[in-house]
């Protein structure tokens, strides 16, 4: 009788094991401890991560460490981008190929910066999870060069005091925060 309980127990636990561990795949997280979230009531992060160096400020989803590494993530609510033609600099995926959308890699990067300045080690990658997949994207010399790159021009567009509309869908103007304000709103 006892053989037959632990038996039940063991086949319980194997396969409570198994769903655990089918989540976090279909969660889009890597292997590791989740050091934080910014989704929801545990493990929250006290402050923002900030760089002095480069006066940036921002909260991943999910920082989760994967050995002596600590990993950014940040989840989108809508699909993954249909095929990508050209793909942005330092992205490290070639034409052709599926990938996150330039601004959302670049979002990635300076969590990637963020926690190379924070943590003291330089994360080796970074994950965007849209609803249907995850994409692992390579923080790359280049993904960085473009990056402060594109912050070097935000910045002197803010000095300029005029920075204007990078598109031509109304639904971003719509969502954004400066809509009531711009003389370049398209609604």
């Amino acid at each position: 009788m006892m053989a037959k309980w632990f038996l039940l127990l063991l086949a319980l636990g194997l396969l409570l094991l198994w769903l655990a561990r089918r989540g976090r795949a279909a969660s889009g997280l890597p292997q590791g401890r989740v050091v934080y979230t910014d989704t929801g009531g545990w493990n929250r992060l006290e402050r923002s991560l900030f760089s002095q160096e480069f006066l940036l400020t921002g909260k991943p989803d999910y920082l989760v460490a994967e050995g002596a590494d600590t990993i950014p993530v940040e989840v989108k609510s809508g699909r993954a981008p249909a095929l990508r033609l050209r793909p942005s600099a330092g992205s490290g995926h070639r034409s052709g190929q599926a990938q996150p959308y330039p601004s959302h890699i670049l979002q990635l990067a300076a969590y990637c910066l963020l926690v190379e300045e924070c943590y003291g080690r330089q994360p080796p990658y970074g994950i965007i999870k849209y609803a249907d997949r995850a994409f692992e994207v390579e923080y790359t010399p280049a993904l960085e060069d473009e990056l402060l790159a594109t912050l070097d021009d935000m910045r002197a567009d803010l000095a300029d005091g005029d920075a204007s509309r990078n598109h031509d869908e109304p639904r971003r103007c719509q969502a954004c925060g400066y809509y009531e304000r711009c003389s370049q709103r398209l609604m």
